[in-house]
């Protein structure tokens, strides 16, 4: 349990100094103009940088808790392992491709290359969108083999935590929508870029927390 926080916490730190290094070093607090005032945009830019960072530090505790709540329940002698469906794999390989597509993406925004915005982003929506349908395939594999919600612990957890995770996904997936959507009517990479930006590092954050959920679940 203690190593999986510890690897929490280290996913947490990572994301918090990528986010303050992109903040100072591609959106300055003090604008370029004569006057040195701060500029509406950098502003923007730093108060919705500071409120990913906050987001994800609760989000990462809440998925602590539940990993200290597993690990604490399976030592009850009710608690039944169950065997995850080989499906997860090939899930996790999406959600790796999805997290690449938008790294990918975020480096055409950042070198202001349009042509490649439109494509990366629709990339990994769809990459993304095959991981979370996977997962519900996943739920039906489950069911199908008899590890219904309500037999076992083991089982209303691998539910839980996927659906936490699954949840947290899709809200990523709407800013996702609205930046495409702006994309695809015509808008330039410049106007769309602190959103791409940003929704590299939640991709990125979710997928090591994914890892992370995986790697427990299979070893126990």
């Amino acid at each position: 349990m203690y190593i999986t926080l510890i690897f929490l916490g280290i996913i947490m730190a990572t994301v918090i100094v990528w986010l303050l290094r992109q903040t100072f070093n591609t959106q300055p607090w003090i604008s370029e103009a004569a006057d040195n005032e701060v500029s509406g945009a950098s502003m923007d830019t730093n108060t919705k940088a500071v409120a990913l960072t906050v987001f994800l530090a609760v989000a990462t505790s809440v998925f602590a808790l539940f990993i200290s709540a597993y690990t604490i329940r399976m030592e009850e002698p009710d608690w039944r392992p169950i065997t995850e469906p080989t499906l997860l794999w090939a899930n996790t390989l999406m959600l790796i491709l999805a997290s690449i597509a938008y790294h990918w993406t975020r480096g055409a925004a950042v070198k202001g290359i349009d042509s490649r915005v439109k494509p990366g982003l629709t990339v990994a929506g769809v990459l993304t969108v095959l991981f979370l349908i996977g997962q519900l395939v996943a739920w039906q594999q489950l069911n199908a083999a008899g590890y219904y919600l309500d037999l076992n612990p083991a089982n209303a957890f691998f539910f839980l935590l996927t659906a936490v995770h699954g949840l947290h996904m899709l809200g990523g997936l709407w800013v996702w929508a609205r930046s495409t959507m702006k994309v695809w009517t015509g808008a330039d990479s410049d106007s769309v870029r602190l959103s791409i930006e940003l929704c590299t590092v939640y991709w990125h954050f979710l997928l090591l927390v994914w890892i992370v959920l995986f790697g427990m679940l299979l070893s126990t």
